[in-house]
């Protein structure tokens, strides 16, 4: 991994690049990678910083564990060095509340963008906004240590960052609930048999996988995988004929393309 390009390195992300290829990668192991809003800042301006040329995108944690969830410094009275706490934000007029909630979900948005697909590598904890940080991914590569566990309900919260909507997608609406009212662990046996997990492998070829799916992803021409994705990832909002028809209109798009017909 020593020929990448690094194109970003703060707050505990690095984003490098390599041609069709970039990988970020949460660099506080001794902190299990717990997350805080400088994180999660630096995650979006990652996404924001992706040359055009980039097609997959592999998302890994340093150490042990992917992410243990939010810093928990974030509930102290003091909160994060020039950060109000949450408390104190929780104090505040609930329209700034909003605001900031809507800005930290961006650092979990992006990853599902049509012009790439995301990987995430998940080794040992993910947990809370670690689970989600996994779930805003499109697909998941998991060590045979991963343990995925919600647990923002068990402190009173909910999960808030954007990972409820691929969840219930994933595993349905009851598993979901119940995943997320208990806050039980879920391990690699459990995240490969229910969707969780596309695939699991021991610990020591993790990132290994994790290269070898983004070879196979970019074997594909980038217009018809773009395609692809779009018609996939939009399937559970149409009705049937609705799909029908956007797999016309895609195919008719690819067929003028490969006939240098293109609009």
């Amino acid at each position: 991994m020593t020929s990448l390009d690094s194109v970003l390195d703060k707050d505990g992300v690095r984003l490098t690049v390599d041609d069709a290829v970039a990988t970020v990668t949460l660099t506080n192991p001794a902190k299990r990678n717990a997350q805080s809003p400088a994180l999660w800042r630096a995650l979006t301006e990652a996404g924001r910083l992706l040359p055009g040329s980039v097609r997959v995108v592999v998302l890994r944690g340093e150490g042990k564990s992917f992410s243990a969830g939010l810093d928990r410094q974030a509930f102290a009275p003091e909160g994060f060095d020039g950060e109000p706490s949450f408390l104190d934000m929780a104090r505040g007029p609930e329209a700034e509340l909003d605001a900031t909630i809507a800005a930290y979900q961006e650092a979990f948005t992006w990853w599902r963008r049509n012009d790439i697909v995301s990987i995430a590598a998940v080794q040992g904890h993910a947990i809370g906004a670690g689970f989600q940080l996994a779930l805003a991914c499109d697909l998941r590569i998991v060590a045979e240590d991963v343990q995925f566990a919600m647990r923002e309900t068990s402190l009173g919260l909910v999960p808030d960052l954007t990972g409820t909507h691929p969840l219930v997608n994933l595993v349905g609406y009851a598993r979901a609930l119940e995943i997320c009212a208990t806050g039980r662990f879920v391990h690699a046996e459990e995240a490969e048999r229910t969707g969780l997990a596309n695939l699991v492998v021991p610990t020591d070829q993790l990132d290994a996988a994790g290269l070898d799916l983004a070879a196979a992803l970019l074997a594909a021409p980038r217009d018809a995988v773009v395609e692809t994705k779009a018609l996939l990832s939009g399937a559970l909002s149409r009705t049937y004929e609705e799909q029908r028809t956007a797999e016309r209109a895609a195919q008719g798009r690819r067929l003028r393309d490969l006939a240098g017909l293109a609009d």
